[in-house]
């Protein structure tokens, strides 16, 4: 009996330029938000490898301190999207805060944090922040660009 093939007409690397994730913004989204980042990754290291084993534990820290920030400093839902560039990984977060980041002072005797915004910073290629004052999607993106 002869079957037909079986496939679609989508080349495997067009379907992982662009993954899109919706949270409530509950503790446990952190952990989400990181896991569809690492699916993500998954993905696009079928068709295409990192050019360091580093860019991708990268990735994932930086989605891990930005949804983490959501959470702690944007309560309400927050958005994720991952976009393969040519040379990299564009991450963006949407959460419902119209108010920048900002470094705030690490003391490490006194815990409490302050080093997400330098990380990211140092992490990435490139940072920068879009605030929606009015509309439907009140709030901020952030934008960063990570080797690959």
């Amino acid at each position: 009996m002869a079957t037909e093939p079986c496939w679609d007409d989508k080349l495997p690397s067009e379907e992982i330029q662009k993954s899109h994730a919706a949270f409530d913004g509950e503790l446990g989204d952190v952990t989400g938000a990181r896991a569809a980042a690492e699916g993500f990754l998954g993905a696009l290291a079928r068709t295409s490898l990192p050019t360091a084993q580093e860019h991708w534990d990268d990735i994932l820290l930086v989605v891990t301190e930005l949804a983490a920030n959501a959470v702690q400093y944007a309560p309400g839902p927050f958005e994720l999207t991952l976009r393969r560039t040519y040379d990299g990984v564009h991450v963006m977060m949407h959460d419902t805060s119209v108010t920048s980041p900002e470094p705030r002072p690490f003391h490490p005797s006194k815990g409490g944090g302050g080093i997400g915004w330098y990380l990211i910073h140092t992490l990435c290629d490139e940072v920068s922040v879009v605030v929606h004052d009015e509309g439907r999607q009140r709030g901020k993106d952030i934008h960063v660009f990570l080797p690959w």
